[in-house]
């Protein structure tokens, strides 16, 4: 980043500042106008507070100019210097503010940006005799989980959760490359393998896990197949008892051969499946096996409810047969 010196003072401080930041340019009042908004300024305390830029700034002030150096600080300056006693180090003592500055504009930046993950997840679709639900919580502002569904072209519904390994911002990347595959294939086997084979070719340096299914609304008949993702989809009956259907494979974006095992079966009327990803487990306490128990249970009683904080991203997505 260039540096950039306005002031209307001549002191000992700038043979100091022009030795230790030799990219230092001075800079008139005028020129401001002119200067990109990220182009970081030193600059005279007084001079700050009477003309208010944008740019980031750090202010010199004299010691007995303590009250104009509070005023800055309030008004935005990322930092204040005295003149008489400049910091050791200016070069990364700037570097570090740069940094800080930055990790502070992508903090701001997330709200915007989990409410643009919000808006790619998919609209409500109208199915006959059937309903569908998610639950998409994220355990900090984005979240590396992703679920979509859209009907085919022979009017079957295609539907699926992927869950990217870790947590964070680089892994909520992949979420919007998640969302480019909406309405791309027609069967569970043709998008998941679509899905690795180009996460392997782009080695992204991450690797998904997935449930996909397929269900025909006129005939009820759901297959379904899994990219190594745990838990495993849960089938409540009509009669509320929990059936687990286990079908596995490797996750996405590890191998360039990936064997997929479908299974099958039909819903019946009052019975739902579940996708979840492993966050719905980890609100449980105890062993895998316990977690999972839990999870089921408290599906089955209609008694799940998340907590408002989470330790991982959380999701479910619902499929009811109604009738």
């Amino acid at each position: 980043m260039s540096l950039y010196l306005i002031d209307s003072q001549i002191d000992d401080c700038h043979a100091r500042l022009y030795a230790d930041l030799p990219d230092l340019v001075e800079l008139s009042i005028d020129g401001i106008s002119s200067l990109p908004a990220d182009k970081l300024i030193i600059a005279d305390v007084s001079l700050y507070l009477a003309n208010q830029w944008s740019q980031p700034t750090i202010v010199l002030a004299s010691k007995t100019q303590g009250n104009e150096l509070a005023q800055a600080w309030q008004r935005g300056a990322w930092a204040g210097w005295i003149r008489e006693q400049l910091p050791n180090a200016l070069p990364e003592i700037v570097e570090q503010l740069i940094t800080q500055h930055l990790h502070q504009s992508d903090s701001r930046d997330l709200p915007a940006a989990a409410r643009l993950q919000q808006r790619l997840l998919p609209t409500s679709l109208d199915l006959l005799n059937y309903k569908i639900e998610h639950i998409y919580q994220a355990a900090s502002a984005l979240s590396g989980d992703w679920l979509d569904y859209w009907m085919t072209p022979d009017n079957r519904l295609l539907f699926y959760l992927a869950d990217v390994a870790g947590h964070g911002a680089a892994s909520s990347l992949l979420t919007g490359w998640l969302a480019a595959f909406h309405g791309s294939e027609h069967s569970p086997q043709a998008l998941l393998s679509r899905m690795n084979r180009l996460l392997v070719i782009q080695n992204a340096g991450k690797h998904i896990t997935a449930l996909c299914g397929l269900l025909n609304p006129r005939t009820n008949h759901l297959e379904w197949c899994s990219a190594g993702h745990y838990p495993p989809p849960i089938l409540i009956n009509p009669d509320r008892t929990v059936e687990t259907l286990n079908s596995s494979s490797f996750p996405l974006g590890l191998v360039t051969d990936l064997t997929l095992t479908t299974q099958t079966t039909s819903l019946q009327p009052e019975s739902q499946l579940l996708f979840c990803s492993d966050g719905a487990i980890e609100i449980f306490s105890g062993g895998t096996a316990e977690q999972l128990a839990q999870l089921i249970e408290a599906l089955s009683q209609r008694t799940f409810s998340p907590p408002t904080h989470l330790s991982d991203d959380l999701t479910i997505l619902s499929l009811s047969r109604i009738l």
